[in-house]
């Protein structure tokens, strides 16, 4: 006896020639198209060239003249640091954790009263970023709870030697500026221990141009 349905069958069947029917009417109704120019074909495919041609070439005078980038191009990485200097980072791992090409190594330590690196519990002891492997989608930046990790303006990034291009913590890090000490050191909270991770409103903290930071996330302030 056969499995089969004669009336499943018999519906793709129907299917099948009305599919047909409609492909044959469009084939029947459809005309000639219409040409919108009465150019040759090859003078409207090098309408395009003949219209750049007298249009006037830009020139860019890289690397005398810097590239000027737009304010929140996706450059080289920053690790911030607080007013008194305390780094930002908490060794939390989460940008690690968000990069898509598994850019970034970090390895989590524990602060001591003696030596303090961060506010938190843990700080960064090895943070490295393979730039070999990054393609500067942000999405670490997203990722980062207390806003340490950023990215500059900076975009020379390349090199001949493969590993000049991974980045440890001592080239990550902002500079220190005026007013800021090394760490490790105690916590100098201010009025509010909130000033530690919010920027206190009416204060502009300082920027540093050199380490190519933009004017929305200085290097040496708060985010």
């Amino acid at each position: 006896m056969s499995d089969r349905n004669p009336p499943a069958e018999g519906s793709e069947k129907g299917l099948a020639q009305a599919a047909r029917g409609e492909l044959a009417r469009r084939d029947r109704d459809a005309g000639p198209v219409k040409r919108s120019s009465w150019l040759p074909g090859p003078g409207q495919g090098f309408g395009v060239t003949f219209a750049q041609i007298f249009r006037k070439v830009t020139t860019e005078e890289y690397p005398e003249v810097a590239k000027v980038t737009k304010p929140r191009y996706h450059g080289r990485h920053v690790l911030n640091r607080h007013p008194d200097g305390l780094e930002k980072c908490v060794g939390c791992e989460l940008c690690a954790w968000a990069c898509p090409a598994d850019a970034i190594y970090v390895e989590g330590g524990d602060n001591t009263e003696d030596a303090r690196y961060s506010p938190g519990e843990r700080y960064g002891r090895v943070y490295q970023i393979n730039y070999l492997r990054c393609i500067f989608c942000g999405l670490c930046i997203e990722a980062c709870p207390t806003r340490s990790l950023t990215m500059s303006n900076d975009f020379e990034l390349a090199d001949d030697d493969r590993r000049e291009l991974i980045y440890t913590k001592e080239q990550l890090m902002a500079p220190l500026l005026p007013g800021m000490e090394a760490p490790p050191h105690p916590m100098r909270l201010g009025d509010d221990e909130k000033d530690y991770y919010v920027r206190t409103p009416g204060t502009v903290p300082p920027t540093d141009p050199s380490a190519g930071s933009r004017e929305d996330q200085p290097v040496g302030g708060q985010a």
